[in-house]
């Protein structure tokens, strides 16, 4: 069943565009009101979570899993659009089901997407020892994907310029807030709790070693004929062109493509196309400040 997004033309846009801080983190109203319902979801032990700050690798990364889930079968993964078949946990817009609303109809085991740093997980998760895939991407090309995002996307507030947006994005006044914090705080606890730790460059880099990581975490077994499969059709020129992927199905009044395409380049490096001397120069030195004490490292580039 196709997502009934056409219904989303009723809704407030300026209102959705607000965003609001639920325990320090700014999230858009609509997961706000609805934190109650969020922060007492009942996960299941055989749940799987793909979880990523936003413009991450996100679809990338929920597209490997349901493949591997359907054995490699990729008609199987075409039998619904990518956020039905992986639904968003705390997705929540007026006239659709919100995310918990579809993930307590879907049958186990059930994957789960969410953007929520990890001290907003719901605590159910860690109860029942689900198990999480965190897929990271490095901040500069994180900043100029969630930029384009915000131009296309009518429910998120208006990005303004470029730089505007790059400072906003520094100082994590943007939904989901810090950048820094997010991919700091999933790593700190990824010996506490049932975390798989994934990079985007490296998956780029060597697509069959970091597809053969989750394999090994989720106690699957598979050929190299069937892994090859599924390298080659989560490729980014293959998953454009998939409207179970692409988001296509959703209406351009919600969803502008005529703007940008919802994916857009899918590479690693690109942020030297939009970052300047200055604003790079700026970026590092806040980026050092930030990310220091940690052994947490990104590539900006392979």
């Amino acid at each position: 069943m196709l997502f009934p997004f056409l219904r989303v033309k009723t809704m407030d846009i300026p209102t959705l565009r607000t965003l609001v801080p639920v325990h320090g983190v700014p999230l858009s109203i609509e997961i706000a009101e609805n934190w109650e319902a969020v922060e007492h979801f009942q996960a299941q032990p055989d749940d799987l979570v793909i979880s990523t700050y936003p413009k991450s690798g996100t679809t990338w990364a929920s597209e490997i899993i349901d493949m591997i889930y359907s054995g490699g079968d990729h008609e199987r993964c075409r039998r619904d659009t990518i956020y039905n078949r992986v639904p968003y946990l705390e997705f929540r817009i007026p006239g659709l089901p919100s995310g918990i609303e579809q993930l307590n109809a879907t049958p186990s085991p059930r994957l789960v997407k969410t953007h929520l740093p990890i001290q907003l997980m719901p605590e159910s998760f860690w109860e029942k020892n689900a198990k999480v895939i965190y897929f990271a991407r490095n901040a500069k090309d994180v900043a100029v994907s969630y930029y384009f995002f915000h131009k296309i996307v009518t429910a998120l507030p208006d990005p303004g310029p470029w730089d505007t947006f790059l400072d906003y994005y520094m100082k994590g006044d943007v939904g989901y807030g810090s950048w820094h914090e997010h991919v700091k705080g999933w790593w700190e606890k990824r010996h506490d709790y049932n975390i798989l730790y994934l990079f985007y460059e490296d998956m780029k880099e060597d697509p069959k070693r970091e597809i053969r990581k989750m394999l090994h975490f989720l106690e699957k077994e598979m050929s190299d004929d069937i892994l090859e499969k599924i390298i080659y059709h989560t490729t980014f020129d293959v998953m454009k062109t998939n409207e179970m992927v692409n988001y296509k199905t959703i209406p351009n009044d919600v969803l502008d493509q005529t703007i940008s395409p919802f994916m857009r380049k899918g590479i690693a490096g690109d942020w030297k196309n939009h970052f300047t001397v200055a604003q790079n120069e700026k970026f590092d030195e806040d980026y050092k400040w930030k990310m220091s004490g940690t052994d947490l490292h990104f590539r900006t580039e392979i």
